[in-house]
């Protein structure tokens, strides 16, 4: 478990405190109002406040939440870990590290906990899987992150609806140190064992075809796309992990519900976290940026997250 770092602990340590102040406040209010009402009067009398109990209780709630939502969530990295055993490798385990929708922004968010935590973990490769950036005044910051991070065996990026769309003329990913990933395959050794890491740009058809970097049954195969929208015609042709973001899991989401919003075809099918789609493993990031304004700079029920995969030998 990657420790909390000095900054949310602060801000956890403030929001509770804060809670707890808003919550004994409302509680003494309430209190002296249900006394002064009750005061020589009938208990049909003491029940018509019971309403305006409820509703201020909802209303600190809704408030509390808020909070939450604007001020904790969305700087609390989450790091989840899966672990995969294969037949494919003989003796190494491959550490792959991934981060996905950064939406680097005007001012800094988490970048720099991201950095830290991510060489904390010691990674093989990191790879990245779309939508860098929100605002031309983040590219410096979104270039020298992508450059700290540190994995021996390489670095990879795939392209989002951001780079295509909104940042067509701007090479978001250039000095990054990633290599960008265009219908094509990358080998990573080590030691004897291997895997292939293969990287389509952000249109359904960019699939990669058998001849530019074909899946093989007798290797290891990772594919990246931003969006889990082609896990349904990949997960039969010898992919073994395919790893994409987009979603931000909702990025606000409903208790018991999850995500409202997660712009894949697939809607809330593949909204975040692992699937299992035949042979293939599916893990949707929930990335650690927010989509830009004039979308509300939230995140509820979908912390920020990091997904390190161990690929190890059976």
């Amino acid at each position: 478990m990657i420790p909390l770092s000095p900054r949310e602990s602060v801000s956890l340590l403030l929001f509770g405190l804060a809670i707890l102040a808003i919550c004994g406040l409302e509680i003494g209010v309430l209190v002296r109002a249900v006394y002064r009402r009750s005061k020589g009067r009938s208990a049909r009398r003491i029940l018509l406040a019971v309403p305006a109990i409820v509703l201020h209780l909802l209303l600190v709630t809704v408030l509390g939440c808020m909070l939450y939502a604007y001020f904790i969530e969305p700087n609390w990295i989450e790091v989840h870990s899966l672990t995969l055993h294969t037949p494919k490798l003989k003796a190494e385990t491959f550490r792959i590290v991934q981060i996905s929708d950064l939406h680097c922004d005007v001012a800094q968010r988490n970048e720099e906990r991201a950095v830290q935590i991510i060489n904390g973990l010691k990674p093989d490769v990191v790879v990245a899987t779309g939508d860098y950036l929100n605002h031309k005044a983040g590219l410096p910051r979104l270039r020298q992150m992508l450059c700290r991070f540190e994995a021996p065996l390489g670095k990879f990026a795939v392209t989002g609806n951001f780079e295509v769309l909104r940042w067509r003329d701007l090479n978001v990913l250039a000095e990054s140190t990633f290599r960008t990933l265009e219908r094509e395959t990358v080998v990573v050794t080590k030691g004897q064992d291997a895997i292939a890491v293969t990287g389509a740009g952000y249109f359904p058809a960019d699939v990669p075809s058998d001849p530019i970097g074909g899946f093989s049954d007798d290797r290891f195969d990772l594919f990246l796309f931003h969006t889990p929208d082609l896990i349904e015609d990949v997960s039969h042709r010898g992919v073994d992990l395919y790893l994409c973001g987009h979603t931000h899991g909702g990025q606000i989401c409903l208790p018991w519900y999850g995500a409202l919003i997660t712009f894949s075809k697939f809607g809330k099918k593949y909204e975040s976290g692992m699937h299992r789609v035949g042979d293939t493993v599916l893990y949707v990031n929930r990335g650690l940026g927010m989509e830009p304004r004039p979308a509300p700079q939230m995140r509820f029920l979908a912390r920020p997250q990091i997904v390190v995969v161990d690929v190890c030998p059976q």
